[in-house]
Formats: C-alpha cells, structure tokens, sequence
C-alpha cells in the first residue's frame, strides 16, 4: 500500500507505514532531528523535526507522524522555524560545545540543524561544566556536549541490551549515567561502542582516534569483520594507509551497523611488525626461512600425499579457523572429506 501527500506543495508517494520524517528523507527533503535513528524508531524527544499539518492543532513530531492520504506537510513556516531555533538554541546553550576543536566537527548532527536554521552563536548562556569521563578503555563521555536525546540508552538496554546506561537524577540535573553513577571505566559496560555509533554529537567519542583526522579527512572503505564467521560489514574510516576509526555499516545484513568490542576497536593487529606477511619453511636444523607461496603449498602438499601412503587418511586431521567466511570452512571440511578421506575435522571455536 502506499499514499500521496504533500510536503511544501511537492506531491510524494511514500509506503504505508511510512513517517513524515522518513518520506522526507527519501526524497531529499531536510527536516533536522537528533533523537530519532533509524534503527531506534520514533523518538518525539528532541522537538527540533516538527511540521505544521494542515488541519492539525499545534507543531507535530515528523520522527512520529504517520500521514494519512492526502496530508498536506509544512516544514519551513515561520512557527515551525522559530521552534527549531528555540530548541537548537538552547541546546547549544546547555553545554560546551566548541565545534572547532570537537572530533564530530563536519558530521554532527547538532551542527547541521544549527547551520540549517542559521545559528551561529546560542542565543542563551549556561555556565555549567562537568568532568569528562575517560576511565574507559575506548570510549570518552563528554558530558558537556550530551543533548539528552537517549539514543545511547536505547542502544544499550534495547538493541545489544548490555543495560549500562540511563538517564539518572531530574530536572536541570538530569544526566547520563552509567550503571550507578560510577565512572565508564569501573561500570559492567563491555564497550561495544554502540552508544558511540548512535550519538548524534560529540559526546560519545572513540579515545584510539582522538586528534588522528577530521572527518572530512577520511575515506570509507566497507569490508567485512575478520574475528569470526558472522561476517559483520564495516566501515573502515581510513586516512591514508592508517584506520582512524570503524563503525558498523547502518542498514546492512547480518549486523546492521551492530559491532562487538573486537570489531570495532580491535584492528591494532594490523600493523604488528610481529605479523607474518611471508609463508616460513622449517629448515632440518630448527631455523625457519622465508618461502614463496607456490614452494610452501607444493610443500604441504607433498607432505601430505607421503602421510596419507604410509598411514592413511585419518592420520591427518584439520582445525578450521574461526575467523575465516562461513564459505571457507565449508571448503576446508569437503578438501578433508572428499579429497582427503577423513572426518578428523574440527573447529576452533571450541576452545
């Protein structure tokens, strides 16, 4: 099923259970929100995405609104402007946002609804500075920046439900919390860094690319995460030949934009100076010296015809890697069955 309606007088064809926000989005229309994510659901928090609806009383969350038929949607009135501005104002306000020196600089989405509306300086001051948290092992809270948008803590408890984070005290002295009220560091968080992926400022930063590239700096570059056979995709935010942060690819099977702690913060490995980069032949004196690939598979090879002569099939087995593609370990299990002749074939996953 799908419906036709009006956004600032444009005829748009969106699906049935389609919001505002989302039909806007689809064909290229901004209408700016910080609460709402697309994997979250609506939200209705923040209030910088309302609408005037023809017929309708009063401004109306676009993250939230499902149209009926023929709905007549406006973005850009005076009433809906001004709302905004309120809002992203004292946003801005509330907090320590300096946008040149902030690692989400050029991919904030505070930023953007301010440079939409126009908003170069907040129209309001509020004196009041937290401690930043970077007791934990990968990610720094940065308090002054937070919005309260709850993202984070829909994350948390509700898609990876690890449970960490929530908002603690009321009133002006609401704030994000982790467990009860204890640093990052010393709470059960696991550091997956889902929060850092759904916060929309900067807040919730990576501390291993802290000061290493602007975001304007980086190229993307998708693969797929090498810890196990899932086959979670990422996206590889490199500048030059040097990964500067990982993020999970939004939208994408099997993960879609979820990562363990390993698959986001785990790519240090890479540049060892410990990691093999050549096949190494043992020599009969116990050295080892570096070989091409065809003499170290024409090696194995030969080796392996010899046992199986002198003893048979099953005194070779083989231990396929967790790492590798579901793919590769299918083949590793058909070379030992049918070509081999053995069922001595494991996985390390068991230990």
């Amino acid at each position: 099923m799908s419906k036709r309606i009006f956004i600032d007088g444009r005829e748009i064809v969106c699906g049935d259970e389609s919001t505002v926000l989302q039909a806007a989005s689809e064909n290229g229309i901004y209408i700016p929100s910080l609460c709402y994510h697309p994997r979250l659901g609506p939200a209705s928090k923040c209030r910088v995405c309302v609408v005037e609806v023809d017929g309708m009383r009063g401004l109306q969350t676009a993250c939230s609104l499902v149209p009926t038929d023929g709905m007549r949607i406006s973005t850009d009135t005076e009433r809906v402007i001004e709302a905004r501005k309120m809002v992203v104002n004292l946003l801005l306000a509330n907090g320590n946002h300096n946008c040149l020196s902030c690692e989400m600089n050029g991919d904030c989405e505070l930023q953007n609804a301010a440079y939409s509306l126009g908003i170069e300086v907040p129209a309001f001051i509020v004196e009041e500075t937290e401690e930043r948290d970077d007791s934990a092992a990968f990610i720094i809270r940065d308090p002054n920046k937070c919005i309260h948008c709850g993202r984070c803590v829909e994350g948390c408890n509700n898609m990876v439900v690890n449970e960490v984070l929530d908002f603690g005290f009321r009133g002006s002295r609401t704030k994000l919390i982790c467990d009860d009220d204890v640093p990052m560091g010393q709470s059960s968080c696991v550091q997956c860094g889902e929060c850092v992926q759904l916060c929309p400022v900067g807040a919730l930063i990576e501390k291993k690319g802290l000061g290493k590239a602007r975001r304007w700096e980086t190229r993307s570059v998708r693969t797929t995460c090498p810890y196990c056979g899932v086959g979670c995709q990422l996206e590889l935010h490199v500048k030059g030949d040097q990964i500067i942060r990982v993020t999970g690819v939004e939208g994408a099977q099997p993960n879609r934009g979820h990562l363990c702690v390993k698959g986001r913060y785990g790519y240090d490995f890479i540049y060892s100076k410990d990691r093999l980069t050549t096949p190494l032949i043992k020599e009969e004196g116990g050295g080892f010296r570096e070989a091409g690939w065809d003499e170290a598979l024409d090696l194995v090879a030969s080796r392996f015809k010899r046992i199986i002569e002198e003893s048979g099939p099953d005194a070779i087995a083989g231990v396929s890697c967790a790492r590798s593609i579901n793919e590769d370990s299918y083949n590793m299990q058909k070379l030992f069955r049918a070509v081999i002749g053995t069922n001595n074939i494991d996985h390390c996953a068991r230990t």
